[in-house]
């Protein structure tokens, strides 16, 4: 997606997210459903999309109408789900029990549960919560897992340290996990730092209820404490407080103000230092360095880091604190920030290989190839980085046997595969993606391989890719990076001389191959082309037959997007990592973060250190996109280093001109 509308995230409403609740054909089928009286239902499958929808707005009465009318239903589970879910606070406990006992063993039973468990831990019924938690398979809802920290924590159960290690994002922190907060803070295992810390957090994203919810614990005065998320200038001029709250407001303070003014958050700690503790002052000073580093100012975010030693710090301070002294070229730094990571972040691939690449600056060339070996295996950017480093090139491994028609057969027989498919056919992805990979759970490699075939046949690309992604040593990278739509593809991109690897690379990121795939600011298809840049594109190029209704076709959407990314990569150098940055967040963008290097950087480096977490983690994964695909293609190893570059700012490009 490029051109974003919006900083600095993009929500995507396609593929893998709790957010995906189904495409833009499934919305109209949604507004049909709510439009028509009982009388004007075509089918089953138009009541059931209405019982849906009812039982989404916890329209009880609607909701059990409807689901009298589905008697034999393709899918009778969801109808029973949907016409209990609306009830869930007011159901007996043996009907609930009885819904599990009919549909145990299956993904809407354990969604099921999961509503309960939510009504459980809010009524604090930690008996029976306590007795179903075990049985919830999926365990991904972050409101239940702090219901059930709270739980044990109500037994006198030390849960501290895990509390920490869940609480490192606020968005995700619901009425639970400050409950949760609130119980170990008045039961001695959470000390008054420990709820600042989680203020801060909250602080540091902007989130000011999750803050002021927190605020009564710690005898914080709320209005001062939302000025200085708000307006945080008022603070800073007015001073610092008396007390440790008062001391704590003016460091949040300092932090949301050095998003729109460092110097003055700088004078502001300056002008205080003298009634701040040292950890105060490190702390003050760690606000500020995460804001520099957002920012990629170079010459001073060193110095703000260097303040901070002693400050407790985010997970974004850690990585950040790292991410500049890469920028700045300071291994030292890079190694001693990676060390004073968590152990659970400091095992994370990217920390493993930085980790790696400083302890080669120091000499340490065992000791970096050891670390380089423990990921080189892993098919991902890192890995491959890895690999590189250790004198190899990116191939693509043997391939594997074929799934057998038995193998598919018994695939195809599965129920669950079966339900997916249908919700498919009906559009509604949310639905379908949890079928599919309710089945994969219990799979052997096998099994996964057969599956991404049978996704295949079905023309559900995006799960064989995700399905196939899941086998370690029976590897098919040709359902891992499939090629469709190869005489288009071939087409434009021979016409433009552009990278085809490069391309799929980024389609496979995109919308993983989801031809109607639409995001929340309105890119639409393949290349997830905005509809102010297909305009700009088509008059660029001479399409004049191009209407916005034609930006889904796939001849269409593959010229829009090759164009478009024709122009970036020119405007940009010749830079892939540039271009791709571009793509997806804005020329603009791109260049501004090419002009605040004081240096030329690798393009890894590049890549790591840029400022949105969804641009960074899309160059990365286009880019490894690509070095497969380019493998595959041209039936010889590749080098994603080569691939990456060198990024130089144009300051010193022109300076270098004769």
């Amino acid at each position: 997606m490029f051109l974003l509308k919006r900083f600095p995230r993009i929500i995507l409403l396609f593929a893998f997210s709790a957010l995906l609740a189904a495409s833009a054909h499934a919305k109209v089928h949604k507004a049909a459903a709510q439009s028509k009286t009982p009388s004007s239902f075509i089918n089953d499958d138009d009541i059931f999309m209405a019982l849906r929808e009812a039982a989404m707005r916890n329209d009880a009465a609607n909701t059990r109408q409807l689901a009298a009318r589905l008697h034999d239903y393709a899918i009778p589970s969801y109808v029973d789900y949907y016409r209990l879910k609306t009830r869930i606070g007011s159901a007996a406990p043996s009907e609930i029990r009885e819904f599990f006992s009919k549909y145990e063993g299956t993904a809407i039973g354990d969604r099921l549960r999961n509503d309960w468990l939510l009504e459980l831990g809010t009524r604090r019924e930690w008996t029976v919560f306590d007795e179903q938690y075990p049985l919830f398979v999926v365990a991904d809802d972050m409101q239940v897992r702090c219901f059930h920290l709270t739980s044990r924590a109500v037994k006198g159960v030390r849960v501290a340290d895990e509390a920490r290690a869940l609480l490192v994002s606020p968005k995700d922190n619901g009425n639970a996990c400050q409950t949760l907060i609130a119980v170990l803070y008045k039961t001695g295992q959470f000390s008054s730092q420990d709820v600042w810390a989680q203020i801060r957090l909250a602080a540091e994203n902007g989130s000011t209820p999750a803050a002021k919810k927190l605020a009564g614990l710690v005898n914080a005065d709320e209005k001062l404490l939302t000025r200085a998320i708000e307006k945080p200038t008022l603070v800073l001029t007015k001073g610092l407080g008396k007390g440790d709250a008062a001391h704590e407001i003016f460091l949040i303070a300092l932090g949301r103000a050095a998003k729109t003014n460092l110097d003055l958050a700088v004078h502001a700690i300056d002008s205080a230092a003298a009634k701040l503790s040292a950890q105060e002052l490190a702390q003050g000073w760690a606000q500020i360095a995460l804001q520099a580093s957002f920012k990629l100012v170079p010459e001073t975010t060193a110095l703000y880091w260097s303040h901070s030693a002693d400050a407790q710090l985010s997970a974004d301070g850690y990585a950040w604190r790292v991410r500049m002294a890469l920028r700045n070229g300071d291994w030292k730094l890079v190694k001693s920030g990676i060390e004073a990571m968590p152990a659970m972040m400091r095992s994370q691939p990217a920390w493993v290989y930085w980790s790696a690449r400083a302890l080669r600056e120091e000499g340490r060339k065992e000791e970096a190839e050891k670390l380089f070996r423990s990921i080189a295996d892993q098919i991902h950017f890192y890995g491959q980085l890895a690999l590189e480093e250790l004198g190899q090139k990116i191939s693509i491994p043997p391939g594997t046997v074929a799934p057998t028609p038995a193998e598919l057969a018994a695939i195809a027989s599965r129920p669950g595969f079966q339900r997916a498919l249908k919700f498919f056919d009906m559009n509604l992805r949310f639905e379908g993606v949890r079928e599919w990979n309710w089945e994969l759970r219990r799979m052997n490699e096998r099994e996964h391989l057969a599956a991404a075939e049978f996704a295949r046949q079905n023309n559900l690309l995006d799960r064989m890719v995700s399905t196939s992604d899941r086998t370690r040593s029976e590897v098919d990278f040709n359902q891992r990076y499939p090629s469709p739509f190869r005489d288009f593809m071939v087409g434009a991109t021979t016409s433009l001389g552009l990278d085809m690897a490069w391309v799929y690379g980024l389609i496979r990121q995109e919308s993983r191959f989801i031809m109607n795939a639409k995001s929340s600011v309105g890119a639409s298809g393949l290349m997830q082309v905005m509809p102010g840049t297909a305009n700009y594109v088509a008059r660029k190029i001479g399409m004049t037959d191009f209407k916005q209704k034609k930006v889904n076709d796939t001849d269409t959407n593959i010229a829009l997007g090759t164009n478009y990314l024709n122009m970036v990569l020119k405007d940009l150098d010749g830079s892939q990592a540039m271009a791709t940055a571009a793509y997806n967040a804005g020329p603009g963008r791109s260049r501004s973060w090419r002009a605040s290097l004081t240096r030329s950087v690798e393009g890894a480096i590049f890549a790591e250190t840029i400022p949105f977490n969804e641009t960074r983690g899309y160059v990365k994964n286009v880019l490894s996109n690509a070095t497969y695909y380019a493998a595959l293609f041209e039936g010889k190893p590749q080098s994603l280093k080569l691939r990456l570059g060198t990024v130089t700012p144009r300051s010193l490009l022109d300076s270098a001109q004769p």
